[in-house]
Protein backbone atom coordinates (compact mmCIF):
# COMPACT_ATOMS: atom_id res chain seq x y z
CA UNK A 1 0.00 0.00 0.00
CA UNK A 2 1.49 3.39 -1.26
CA UNK A 3 0.69 6.20 1.39
CA UNK A 4 0.57 9.57 -0.01
CA UNK A 5 3.73 10.62 1.73
CA UNK A 6 5.43 8.06 -0.73
CA UNK A 7 3.14 9.81 -3.84
CA UNK A 8 3.91 12.81 -5.52
CA UNK A 9 1.06 14.40 -7.35
CA UNK A 10 1.59 16.85 -10.03
CA UNK A 11 -0.41 19.27 -12.03
CA UNK A 12 -0.67 22.46 -13.61
CA UNK A 13 -2.25 25.54 -13.17
CA UNK A 14 -4.63 25.58 -15.43
CA UNK A 15 -6.29 23.92 -12.22
CA UNK A 16 -6.70 26.93 -10.30
CA UNK A 17 -6.26 25.10 -7.19
CA UNK A 18 -6.26 27.30 -3.98
CA UNK A 19 -3.37 27.60 -2.60
CA UNK A 20 -3.86 26.66 0.85
CA UNK A 21 -5.05 22.70 -0.69
CA UNK A 22 -1.46 23.24 -3.07
CA UNK A 23 0.51 23.71 0.32
CA UNK A 24 -1.27 21.25 2.40
CA UNK A 25 -0.93 18.38 0.49
CA UNK A 26 2.62 19.69 -1.03
CA UNK A 27 1.04 19.43 -4.89
CA UNK A 28 3.73 20.28 -7.14
CA UNK A 29 2.29 22.73 -9.79
CA UNK A 30 3.63 23.01 -13.10
CA UNK A 31 2.66 27.02 -14.42
CA UNK A 32 1.65 27.58 -17.16
CA UNK A 33 3.54 29.91 -19.66
CA UNK A 34 1.52 33.04 -20.73
CA UNK A 35 2.82 35.46 -23.76
CA UNK A 36 1.86 38.77 -23.45
CA UNK A 37 3.14 41.40 -25.88
CA UNK A 38 7.19 40.75 -25.97
CA UNK A 39 7.16 38.87 -22.45
CA UNK A 40 6.51 35.30 -21.07
CA UNK A 41 4.66 35.30 -17.69
CA UNK A 42 4.25 31.95 -15.88
CA UNK A 43 0.72 31.63 -14.49
CA UNK A 44 0.24 31.98 -10.66
CA UNK A 45 3.86 32.33 -10.65
CA UNK A 46 5.08 36.22 -11.98
CA UNK A 47 2.03 36.68 -12.74
CA UNK A 48 -0.98 35.99 -10.18
CA UNK A 49 -5.37 36.53 -11.52
CA UNK A 50 -5.88 40.01 -9.77
CA UNK A 51 -2.49 41.26 -12.00
CA UNK A 52 -3.33 39.46 -15.50
CA UNK A 53 -7.37 41.27 -15.34
CA UNK A 54 -5.51 44.34 -14.34
CA UNK A 55 -3.15 43.96 -17.59
CA UNK A 56 -6.17 43.26 -19.50
CA UNK A 57 -8.36 46.44 -18.20
CA UNK A 58 -5.31 49.05 -18.95
CA UNK A 59 -3.92 47.56 -22.66
CA UNK A 60 -5.55 46.05 -25.60
CA UNK A 61 -3.31 43.18 -25.13
CA UNK A 62 -4.14 39.66 -26.69
CA UNK A 63 -2.53 37.06 -24.65
CA UNK A 64 -1.81 33.93 -25.87
CA UNK A 65 -0.79 30.66 -23.71
CA UNK A 66 1.85 27.76 -24.59
CA UNK A 67 2.12 24.54 -23.18
CA UNK A 68 4.50 22.78 -20.14
CA UNK A 69 7.40 20.91 -22.43
CA UNK A 70 8.43 17.27 -22.46
CA UNK A 71 12.07 18.78 -20.70
CA UNK A 72 9.94 20.71 -18.13
CA UNK A 73 8.08 17.50 -16.90
CA UNK A 74 10.85 15.12 -17.62
CA UNK A 75 13.13 17.42 -15.17
CA UNK A 76 10.14 17.29 -12.85
CA UNK A 77 9.83 13.55 -12.87
CA UNK A 78 13.70 13.19 -12.56
CA UNK A 79 13.65 15.16 -9.49
CA UNK A 80 10.31 13.05 -7.61
CA UNK A 81 11.66 9.54 -8.42
CA UNK A 82 14.64 9.72 -6.43
CA UNK A 83 12.19 10.33 -3.34
CA UNK A 84 9.12 9.12 -3.80
CA UNK A 85 7.59 5.60 -5.24
CA UNK A 86 4.89 7.25 -7.42
CA UNK A 87 4.36 9.80 -9.37
CA UNK A 88 1.13 10.67 -10.17
CA UNK A 89 0.20 13.20 -12.34
CA UNK A 90 -3.56 14.73 -13.49
CA UNK A 91 -3.00 17.22 -16.25
CA UNK A 92 -5.32 20.04 -18.01
CA UNK A 93 -7.97 18.10 -20.86
CA UNK A 94 -5.76 17.25 -23.90
CA UNK A 95 -8.51 18.70 -25.96
CA UNK A 96 -7.49 22.22 -24.81
CA UNK A 97 -3.74 21.80 -24.81
CA UNK A 98 -0.52 19.51 -25.67
CA UNK A 99 -0.04 19.00 -21.76
CA UNK A 100 -0.75 15.65 -21.27
CA UNK A 101 1.31 14.65 -24.47
CA UNK A 102 4.35 16.59 -23.18
CA UNK A 103 3.89 14.06 -19.58
CA UNK A 104 2.98 11.09 -21.65
CA UNK A 105 6.30 11.86 -24.15
CA UNK A 106 8.65 12.59 -20.89
CA UNK A 107 7.53 9.28 -19.14
CA UNK A 108 8.04 7.32 -22.05
CA UNK A 109 11.70 8.68 -22.03
CA UNK A 110 12.18 8.11 -18.90
CA UNK A 111 10.36 4.36 -19.80
CA UNK A 112 9.39 3.52 -16.25
CA UNK A 113 6.43 2.00 -14.95
CA UNK A 114 6.15 4.51 -11.46
CA UNK A 115 4.69 7.70 -13.41
CA UNK A 116 0.72 7.58 -13.69
CA UNK A 117 -0.76 10.61 -16.37
CA UNK A 118 -4.28 11.03 -16.25
CA UNK A 119 -5.92 13.05 -18.76
CA UNK A 120 -8.87 14.53 -17.01
CA UNK A 121 -10.52 15.96 -19.98
CA UNK A 122 -10.75 18.98 -17.20
CA UNK A 123 -9.98 22.39 -16.69
CA UNK A 124 -10.18 24.99 -14.40
CA UNK A 125 -11.46 24.53 -10.63
CA UNK A 126 -13.10 21.10 -12.21
CA UNK A 127 -9.58 20.12 -12.81
CA UNK A 128 -8.56 21.36 -9.41
CA UNK A 129 -11.12 19.03 -7.56
CA UNK A 130 -10.00 16.14 -9.27
CA UNK A 131 -6.59 17.14 -7.91
CA UNK A 132 -7.69 17.57 -4.63
CA UNK A 133 -9.70 14.77 -4.35
CA UNK A 134 -7.00 12.28 -5.46
CA UNK A 135 -4.65 13.88 -2.40
CA UNK A 136 -7.25 13.37 0.35
CA UNK A 137 -7.50 9.73 -0.94
CA UNK A 138 -4.12 9.12 -0.63
CA UNK A 139 -3.96 10.98 2.82
CA UNK A 140 -6.52 8.76 3.98
CA UNK A 141 -4.55 6.11 3.07
CA UNK A 142 -6.13 4.56 0.23
CA UNK A 143 -3.90 2.25 -2.43
CA UNK A 144 -2.16 3.89 -5.20
CA UNK A 145 -4.04 2.15 -7.53
CA UNK A 146 -7.76 3.01 -5.88
CA UNK A 147 -7.10 6.53 -6.38
CA UNK A 148 -6.07 6.27 -10.17
CA UNK A 149 -9.40 4.68 -10.28
CA UNK A 150 -11.69 6.37 -8.58
CA UNK A 151 -9.62 9.64 -10.07
CA UNK A 152 -10.47 8.99 -13.76
CA UNK A 153 -14.17 7.54 -12.68
CA UNK A 154 -14.83 11.50 -11.31
CA UNK A 155 -13.32 12.75 -14.18
CA UNK A 156 -15.52 10.81 -16.70
CA UNK A 157 -18.22 12.22 -14.57
CA UNK A 158 -17.56 15.75 -14.23
CA UNK A 159 -19.68 18.51 -15.68
CA UNK A 160 -18.57 22.00 -16.19
CA UNK A 161 -21.04 24.46 -17.44
CA UNK A 162 -19.83 28.05 -17.42
CA UNK A 163 -21.39 31.40 -18.47
CA UNK A 164 -18.10 33.68 -20.10
CA UNK A 165 -18.60 37.00 -19.26
CA UNK A 166 -16.37 39.02 -21.78
CA UNK A 167 -17.20 38.05 -25.24
CA UNK A 168 -14.31 40.18 -26.83
CA UNK A 169 -12.10 37.45 -25.37
CA UNK A 170 -14.05 34.53 -26.59
CA UNK A 171 -13.77 37.05 -30.58
CA UNK A 172 -10.40 37.25 -30.52
CA UNK A 173 -9.71 33.87 -29.49
CA UNK A 174 -11.99 32.43 -32.46
CA UNK A 175 -14.67 30.89 -30.45
CA UNK A 176 -17.55 33.55 -31.77
CA UNK A 177 -17.70 35.61 -35.04
CA UNK A 178 -17.34 39.44 -34.76
CA UNK A 179 -21.00 40.16 -35.44
CA UNK A 180 -22.16 37.61 -32.96
CA UNK A 181 -19.94 39.17 -30.44
CA UNK A 182 -21.57 42.75 -31.37
CA UNK A 183 -25.17 41.68 -31.12
CA UNK A 184 -24.60 39.40 -27.98
CA UNK A 185 -22.87 42.19 -26.23
CA UNK A 186 -25.81 44.51 -27.22
CA UNK A 187 -28.66 42.17 -26.74
CA UNK A 188 -26.90 41.39 -22.97
CA UNK A 189 -26.27 37.69 -24.05
CA UNK A 190 -24.53 35.97 -22.00
CA UNK A 191 -23.37 32.39 -23.92
CA UNK A 192 -23.27 29.33 -21.66
CA UNK A 193 -20.45 27.04 -22.25
CA UNK A 194 -19.92 23.44 -21.07
CA UNK A 195 -17.06 20.86 -21.44
CA UNK A 196 -17.79 17.34 -22.97
CA UNK A 197 -15.16 14.92 -23.40
CA UNK A 198 -12.69 17.79 -22.84
CA UNK A 199 -13.80 19.65 -25.26
CA UNK A 200 -15.72 23.34 -24.84
CA UNK A 201 -18.62 23.27 -26.76
CA UNK A 202 -21.61 25.85 -26.87
CA UNK A 203 -24.43 24.98 -24.52
CA UNK A 204 -27.36 27.73 -24.21
CA UNK A 205 -27.59 31.42 -23.69
CA UNK A 206 -29.28 33.43 -21.38
CA UNK A 207 -29.98 37.56 -21.16
CA UNK A 208 -29.18 39.57 -18.35
CA UNK A 209 -26.85 38.45 -15.40
CA UNK A 210 -29.70 37.24 -13.15
CA UNK A 211 -30.33 34.66 -15.60
CA UNK A 212 -27.38 33.61 -15.91
CA UNK A 213 -26.71 33.12 -12.13
CA UNK A 214 -30.10 31.44 -11.90
CA UNK A 215 -29.53 29.20 -15.01
CA UNK A 216 -26.31 27.50 -13.46
CA UNK A 217 -28.11 26.49 -10.02
CA UNK A 218 -31.08 25.27 -12.15
CA UNK A 219 -28.48 22.94 -13.62
CA UNK A 220 -27.01 21.90 -10.85
CA UNK A 221 -30.70 21.03 -9.49
CA UNK A 222 -31.46 19.25 -12.99
CA UNK A 223 -27.75 17.15 -13.22
CA UNK A 224 -25.89 16.93 -10.07
CA UNK A 225 -25.79 13.26 -8.88
CA UNK A 226 -26.80 13.61 -5.04
CA UNK A 227 -25.40 17.23 -4.17
CA UNK A 228 -25.29 16.35 -0.35
CA UNK A 229 -22.85 14.12 -0.95
CA UNK A 230 -20.62 16.02 -3.28
CA UNK A 231 -17.80 19.02 -3.00
CA UNK A 232 -19.10 21.77 -5.62
CA UNK A 233 -17.18 24.05 -7.24
CA UNK A 234 -17.45 27.21 -8.28
CA UNK A 235 -15.27 28.92 -10.34
CA UNK A 236 -15.44 33.27 -11.40
CA UNK A 237 -12.94 35.61 -12.78
CA UNK A 238 -12.58 38.95 -11.41
CA UNK A 239 -16.15 39.29 -10.10
CA UNK A 240 -15.47 37.96 -6.53
CA UNK A 241 -18.76 39.00 -5.18
CA UNK A 242 -20.74 37.43 -7.93
CA UNK A 243 -19.16 33.51 -6.93
CA UNK A 244 -19.59 34.36 -3.33
CA UNK A 245 -22.97 35.24 -3.80
CA UNK A 246 -23.32 31.73 -6.29
CA UNK A 247 -21.23 29.43 -3.57
CA UNK A 248 -23.80 30.67 -0.47
CA UNK A 249 -26.95 30.17 -2.63
CA UNK A 250 -25.43 26.82 -3.07
CA UNK A 251 -25.18 25.99 0.21
CA UNK A 252 -28.49 26.99 1.37
CA UNK A 253 -30.36 25.39 -1.61
CA UNK A 254 -28.23 21.65 -2.23
CA UNK A 255 -26.31 21.27 1.18
CA UNK A 256 -23.25 19.90 -0.60
CA UNK A 257 -20.67 18.47 1.59
CA UNK A 258 -18.44 21.47 0.64
CA UNK A 259 -17.76 24.56 -2.05
CA UNK A 260 -14.33 24.95 -3.37
CA UNK A 261 -14.18 28.53 -4.84
CA UNK A 262 -11.11 29.12 -7.39
CA UNK A 263 -10.23 32.17 -9.44
CA UNK A 264 -9.59 31.32 -12.74
CA UNK A 265 -5.55 32.37 -13.48
CA UNK A 266 -4.20 33.77 -16.71
CA UNK A 267 -4.10 30.39 -18.18
CA UNK A 268 -7.88 29.51 -18.91
CA UNK A 269 -8.34 33.36 -18.34
CA UNK A 270 -6.72 33.97 -21.33
CA UNK A 271 -9.82 31.98 -23.24
CA UNK A 272 -12.32 33.09 -20.84
CA UNK A 273 -11.47 36.50 -19.84
CA UNK A 274 -12.87 38.23 -16.91
CA UNK A 275 -16.54 38.33 -15.89
CA UNK A 276 -16.59 34.28 -16.35
CA UNK A 277 -18.83 32.27 -13.64
CA UNK A 278 -19.11 28.80 -13.83
CA UNK A 279 -20.11 25.54 -11.67
CA UNK A 280 -18.80 22.03 -12.08
CA UNK A 281 -20.20 19.20 -10.23
CA UNK A 282 -20.53 15.33 -10.61
CA UNK A 283 -23.24 14.70 -13.51
CA UNK A 284 -25.46 11.60 -12.94
CA UNK A 285 -24.30 10.04 -16.14
CA UNK A 286 -21.03 10.18 -17.95
CA UNK A 287 -19.49 12.59 -20.22
CA UNK A 288 -16.46 11.91 -20.78
CA UNK A 289 -14.14 8.88 -21.66
CA UNK A 290 -10.65 9.76 -19.67
CA UNK A 291 -7.70 8.11 -21.08
CA UNK A 292 -4.77 6.55 -18.22
CA UNK A 293 -0.81 6.50 -19.80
Amino acid sequence: MIFISKVKIIADSCSDLPQEIVDKYEIEILNIPVHIEDKIYYDRDDLQPADFYKLLREKDIEPKTSRITPERFKKCFQKYLADYEKILVIAFSSKLSGIAESAVIAKNELNTEDIVIIDSKAAAVGFGLLVYQAAVMLENGEEFEQVVEKTAENASYLEHIFAVGDLEMLKKGGRISKTKAFFADVLNIKPILHIQDGEILPYDRVRGKKRMYNYLLNEIDKKCKNPAEQIIGVSYSKDLKAAEKLKNTIIDQFEPKAVITAEIGAAVGSHAGPGTLGVVFQNNKKIAEVEIY
